[in-house]
């Protein structure tokens, strides 16, 4: 680099090489690609550290909790090239995003690259040419408070993860873990699963009619008998049981009543009400109320949201993603206000721009809320061709919400009709309502999204009524009964569980995306639709963590945490002092140290049991879940192991489903009969990997007992490759075979496997036709092909098999083998295709595999879900590999060695 250039150091390649065009020729900008330091993990600690305090949490507990950093590898190489750009600078801008992530990455650079020259903090919240600009004139010093927030979180959640973590390792079962925030969410996940399991579902009546005026009809349900209201779902509560008085209709009086008022064919009207109302836009973007709407509109995860809007900023199109304010600058507003009125007319914005009050207490470090970039919005259709599909469909709805937050209130007048009429001798009223827009306003561009509701809530009636008065008498058709059962709370999704995570204060918007993605990866929660269903191991997890670490997984005390978090970030909390009483405790507060040591005996096989009838217990053992079954007429013999389905809901093993599942016919062990060749039994197995075949060896016995008469088998003893015992034949059952159904000549065509098609006579190579881990298939030598099903391993022909070593085995014209094809793939740009593979079908774009996770099937996945998978895949990376590097004890220059 020239002498006398500016180095600017940013987090990624993206972002670095747009600002490198807006600052020109005295500048050189590079990236430090996020983070080069961490914390250490076991393995990166120095031999000579592990008997220290240092040595158990890469963290020096014993003096002011002092980090042990590491550099990854790739950290290294690029500490290595920015010291080699750094020595000829004459200035050092740190250009990170101006967030506590941010201001730590920032911190970490100057800890490693030790500059000798002037160093300044540069700051932007968009990336265009004037913000840039601007951002050079107006730096500022590195902001050491916001620094000790992140780190305090990063020790916290170290000290939190592998203390409990090793205790639910050692408990529930090895690959486990809690987390401060990770833990909380699942609790919220299983809790409402609980609220499902013990949900009572009520039934009830009502009648709906079709009420007609001239030639315009309507839908009116009935709402009152002889004055008293007909229950409705919203009078249930949990359990099933009436929250107030009410007449409650059972099937035959509801369809006797429905005979009598058809009978009588007509209702007056007997009350007519409007009322005006106003509907105000919602603010914009915050980064917790993007992801909900990303997630509700758009079917993206929170990190696929995150993954898109990083790439939107970094391109110069929004402003910075990670913000809990919903304030905009007096630009963007003059900005939106200008758009709307462009685009719908004068009324579309109110005469005074609308401010929108923040509820964070602590605003993410002061940015505005989520908007397009620039002084002037760029329309969605002007800038489509330069975004992929994710990057426009998410750009469009920052853009609407943004333009929609500045516009007018909407109009509307609801009018509800009462009928009333005489039937079987009660009085009987129906009610409709009807609402009409009379000024859209902020509508005609953008309207917020709803969480999914309990099937039994009320509905808005948004129906056309004519025009009628008191007195008016109409005609009643189609009177009909409505059967309606309760039902319980929706799961949580993405988007409704980023909002309850937020409404409790637990966690942090920007971390929102990545708390979801741990307990997903973790399998203790996994994705049905949109929907999220705890796993049982989730249920052991929680049990163990609310029984022995009750405060680590209170709401409000973890909120407290985020609370405490601000305030070092604002300077009022001492980092060292707030991490000694969380962990050692104080007299007020117990501290995670004295819980860990005081656990207690935990019984493990407790632990991962829960009741579901008087014979039936689930286990959670080392393959999945399992029902401990007790034999009533002999309690005192060992419970008998039945597995359940993988695909089936907590919510759904019920005390029913579990006899049901009690009493299915066993598929193991069923012999159907004896092989003639060696005197062998055949018998069908349900394995780990599911249902087979074998052919049992008998052990050769010793002798026979000369008192008892019974035969005496050999002792079992340890043998050596050698000399030991010939292995049974085996066969697994093809998907389309049943163990309870297949037959002794089936099973007897399976284990011949594999079968001799025919000879090539060409080359004189047998071909044979076989199954293997990725699916049926024949082999000619070395030359294997794919084919269509099972059956053709019992029934393709020579021909049909030279046919198909015919055809290419690569290439374009070879025909397609996938479950299901979907177009290119945005990023990749290579076709999206769903396979079935060794462990089940996946989904690829030829160089991202991603599995398709239990509970789904191929069907269930569309275009958008695929593209979010592999989008997801992608971003989590390869696992960086690291060196040691020991942080100093204080910011103002390194520890002396």
């Amino acid at each position: 680099m020239a002498e006398g250039k500016k180095l600017v150091i940013v987090e990624s390649p993206t972002k670095m090489r747009s600002i490198q065009g807006y600052l020109g020729d005295g500048y050189e900008v590079l990236s430090s690609v996020g983070h080069i330091r961490d914390l250490a993990d076991r393995k990166s600690i120095p031999a000579e550290l592990k008997k220290t305090s240092v040595g158990k949490y890469s963290i020096d507990i014993e003096n002011g909790f002092t980090p042990f950093y590491v550099e990854s590898e790739r950290g290294k190489k690029t500490v290595t090239e920015l010291k080699r750009a750094l020595k000829n600078a004459d200035e050092l801008l740190l250009a990170t995003d101006e967030d506590r992530e941010g201001e730590a990455i920032a911190w970490h650079l100057l800890e490693a690259l030790k500059p000798k020259v002037p160093v300044k903090r540069m700051v932007f919240h968009e990336i265009t040419k004037d913000a840039i600009q601007a951002a050079v004139q107006n730096t500022r010093e590195l902001d050491l408070a916001l620094v000790d927030a992140q780190e305090t979180r990063r020790i916290l959640d170290r000290l939190y993860g592998w203390d409990v973590s090793d205790v639910t390792r050692r408990k529930v079962g090895q690959g486990t873990s809690a987390g401060r925030v990770q833990s909380a969410a699942t609790r919220m996940v299983v809790e409402r699963e609980r609220e499902r399991m013990a949900f009572i579902s009520a039934s009830y009546w009502d009648l709906e009619a079709l009420a007609v005026k001239g030639e315009q009809g309507f839908t009116t349900r009935l709402v009152r008998l002889e004055g008293a209201p007909i229950a409705r779902g919203t009078d249930y509560d949990d359990r099933g049981q009436l929250k107030k008085a009410v007449v409650v209709l059972d099937e035959a009086r509801a369809t006797a009543l429905a005979v009598a008022i058809a009978a009588v064919g007509e209702a007056s009207v007997e009350n007519l009400e409007s009322k005006p109302g106003t509907r105000s836009p919602k603010p914009p973007f915050t980064t917790s109320t993007m992801q909900q709407e990303a997630g509700r509109k758009l079917s993206m995860s929170a990190k696929h949201a995150m993954g898109v809007a990083q790439r939107l900023y970094e391109k110069g199109f929004i402003t910075y993603m990670r913000t809990d304010s919903t304030a905009l600058s007096t630009q963007a507003v003059q900005a939106a206000r200008a758009q709307a009125v462009a685009l719908y007319g004068d009324k579309a914005v109110p005469p005074n721009p609308r401010t929108y009050r923040n509820n964070a207490k602590n605003a993410q470090e002061a940015h505005e809320a989520i908007r397009p970039s620039g002084e002037d919005f760029r329309t969605p259709s002007s800038v489509s061709s330069q975004l992929d599909r994710d990057e426009q469909r998410l750009y469009d709805l920052i853009w609407k919400r943004t333009i929609a937050s500045q516009m007018s209130d909407a109009k509307y007048e609801t009018t509800t009709v009462t009928l009333a009429l005489s039937a079987a001798g009660e009085k009987v009223e129906f009610t409709a309502s009807g609402t009409v827009y009379t000024f859209k306003g902020f509508l005609e561009a953008y309207e917020e999204g709803r969480d999914e509701k309990r099937a039994d809530a009320d509905k808005a009636d948004d129906q056309s009524l004519p025009v009628m008065a008191v007195g008016d008498v109409l005609r009643l058709k189609e009177v009909e009964p409505k059967g309606h059962a309760t039902s319980p709370k929706p799961r949580f999704t993405e988007a409704s569980l980023v909002k309850a995570l937020e409404e409790k204060g637990i966690g942090r918007p920007s971390t929102f995306a990545s708390i979801i993605d741990v307990i997903l990866d973790r399998g203790y929660v996994t994705k049905r639709g949109q929907a999220l269903v705890p796993s049982w191991l989730a249920f052991s997890i929680v049990r163990l963590l609310e029984e022995h670490f009750a405060d680590l997984v209170d709401y409000d005390f973890t909120a407290a945490l985020e609370d405490d978090l601000d305030a070092i970030a604002r300077g009022e909390q001492k980092r060292a002092e707030w991490l000694n009483e969380f962990y050692f405790g104080s007299e007020s507060h117990v501290g995670l140290r004295n819980i860990v040591d005081n656990l207690g005996e935990i019984d493990a096989r407790e632990l991962n049991a829960t009741k579901i009838s008087d014979v039936a217990t689930l286990r959670f053992g080392r393959y999945g879940p399992y029902l401990d079954v007790v034999d009533p007429t002999n309690p005192e013999a060992d419970p008998r192991r039945v597995n359940i389905p993988d695909d089936l809901a907590p919510d759904e093993l019920t005390a029913e489903k579990a006899q049901e599942i009690i009493d299915a016919p066993v598929a193991g062990n069923r012999v159907l009969g004896e092989n003639p060749e060696n005197g062998r039994l055949i018998v069908v197995k349900d394995g780990r990997f599911g249902p087979y075949l074998e052919e049992e060896i008998p052990e050769e016995p010793v002798g026979v007992d000369p008192v008892t008469g019974e035969v005496i088998d050999a002792p079992k003893k340890r043998t050596t490759k050698k000399d030991a015992a010939p292995k049974p034949r085996r066969a697994s059952l093809f998907k389309t075979m049943s163990p309870d159904t297949i037959d002794y000549d089936t099973a007897m065509q399976l284990l011949a496997l594999p079968r001799v098609v025919g000879t090539d006579p060409e080359s004189g190579t047998v071909i044979t036709a076989q199954n293997g881990p990725y699916g049926p298939y024949i082999k000619k030598g070395t030359d294997s092909r794919t084919i269509d099903s099972e059956q053709l391993i019992f029934d393709i022909t020579l021909e049909q098999a030279l046919s198909i070593y015919e055809q290419p085995k690569y290439g374009a014209n070879r025909p397609s083998s996938a479950l299901k094809e979907f177009e290119n793939d945005p990023v990749s740009e290579r076709p999206i295709k769903i396979k079935d593979g060794r462990f089940g079908a996946y989904v690829t774009d030829g160089t991202t595999n991603v599995t398709i996770p239990r509970g789904q099937t191929p069907d269930d996945i569309t275009f958008e879900i695929a593209v979010q998978m592999l989008a997801d895949k992608r971003a989590k990376g390869p696992a960086p590999k690291r060196t040691a590097a020991r942080r100093t004890t204080t910011r103002k220059a390194p520890a002396k060695k």
